[in-house]
């Protein structure tokens, strides 16, 4: 196991039941593109006399998940969770990862992509977003934003591969909507990205359209993988590994409960402003920590998405996106000058057809006088999310021989049963 400082890092195997693509079974690239693939077989091929060989440079000793907040004993709010505690616990949402990991080390990156339902495209769900600090980016959400309708996957991914993905998401789109540019309208997917440099070889080009498609055909209902996976491979949260996390929360009066759930891109923050659950155990841990290299420029970012089956206006999606801040704050967030917190939510409830017959529709909605608790599990399942990121993801090493720890789950612990919780 590597020490706090770094000292030694070792990764999880990467290897695994391949299917048809030779991809892992989970979405790990074994190889990725021909570029990675020959970063795999260099690395391969090193040994005595060559450099270190892949065994001392990878472990490839299997390893126990590790486990949620929940599982560890933390608890989150009042609100009960979902049955997953995921974003899937909103029916019909699905979600796909496409892993990228070179055993040079350079490469740790990926894409990820969420479903709101089998064809956006046709059945446009309402949607609204929230930017609290915009040094980051998600194409196609200006569109949201004007008409209040999303209408294709959302992928997230590191900052230089956002056009990659869009272009990937359009050809993806035009397979099943061969009529997209010719005599039927030309979409804007919605691309959202972080700055995973820290650990990816950013510049390389790795990402290719290829990775985005097996993201895309892979998502699925059900259990979410989180920590180092898809677009959340190379991310860092207050100094410690994290990635993509998820949660939910269920609300409403008894004969109608609706479920709203969360899925973050976590990268933002400082050690020192980290709390769990309103424990300030960054604060605790830095001390133990102060001899190890890290980002020292607060250039990361966060992408939130939330989705919910509760019906709601655009002008209500963006005001719940607004709590969601609330909740990124209750980590240790503070928006920092280059770091971009954006988020994007969208209900699945009210579906605008492409092609409507008539001229009027009607939406069902929920009234502002009861939205209180909707508030409060943005707010809940947003802060669990990051958390859940942190305490999923495992220690990595990467770019130019850089490592960063993973949260430590047992000091963690100790903490929090310190302050009575």
């Amino acid at each position: 196991m590597p020490d706090r400082l770094g000292r030694r890092a070792d990764l999880p195997d990467a290897r695994g039941p391949s299917d048809a693509r030779g991809a892992h079974a989970d979405g790990i690239s074994r190889r990725g593109d021909a570029r990675c693939g020959a970063a795999l077989d260099a690395g391969c091929r090193r040994g005595p006399g060559g450099g270190r060989g892949l065994s001392e440079q990878v472990s490839l000793r299997p390893r126990g998940r590790r486990p949620r907040a929940r599982e560890a004993g933390v608890r989150i709010g009042r609100l009960p969770c979902g049955p997953l505690n995921a974003i899937t616990d909103v029916a019909g949402v699905k979600v796909g990862h496409r892993t990228l990991m070179s055993y040079d080390g350079q490469v740790r990156s990926g894409v990820t992509a969420i479903l709101p339902n089998d064809n956006p495209y046709e059945e446009r769900v309402i949607g609204g977003s929230f930017t609290l600090n915009g040094a980051g980016e998600v194409s196609g959400l200006v569109q949201v934003n004007e008409w209040g309708l999303l209408e294709t996957p959302i992928c997230l991914t590191n900052t230089l591969s956002v056009g990659v993905v869009q272009d990937a998401v359009v050809q993806w789109m035009v397979r099943r909507h061969p009529e997209i540019g010719r005599r039927g309208d030309v979409p804007i997917p919605l691309v959202g990205e972080c700055d995973d440099s820290w650990l990816n070889d950013i510049a390389g080009g790795h990402l290719r359209a290829q990775h985005v498609f097996e993201a895309l055909d892979r998502a699925r209902g059900g259990r979410v993988r989180e920590g180092n996976v898809g677009g959340g491979t190379g991310m860092i949260t207050c100094d410690f590994k994290a990635g993509v996390g998820t949660s939910s929360r269920r609300f409403g009066p008894p004969e109608m409960s609706y479920t709203l759930g969360v899925l973050v891109q976590s990268n933002f923050g400082v050690m020192n402003d980290l709390r769990i659950a309103g424990v300030p155990v960054g604060q605790v841990l830095e001390r133990d920590y102060e001899g190890y290299d890290r980002r020292r420029v607060n250039y990361g970012s966060i992408i939130v998405v939330f989705a919910t089956d509760a019906p709601l206006l655009p002008k209500q999606l963006e005001r719940i996106a607004k709590r969601c801040a609330l909740g990124l704050g209750r980590v240790g967030s503070m928006a920092a000058h280059g770091s971009g917190e954006i988020i994007l939510g969208f209900s699945t409830t009210n579906i605008v057809p492409r092609h409507p017959v008539g001229w009027t529709g009607s939406l069902v909605y929920v009234h502002d006088q009861h939205t209180r608790d909707l508030y409060e599990a943005a707010i809940e399942a947003t802060e669990e999310a990051v958390v859940n990121s942190l305490f999923a993801a495992e220690s990595m090493s990467g770019f130019l021989g850089r490592y960063v720890p993973s949260l430590p789950l047992d000091d963690v612990r100790q903490i929090m049963a310190s302050r009575g919780c």
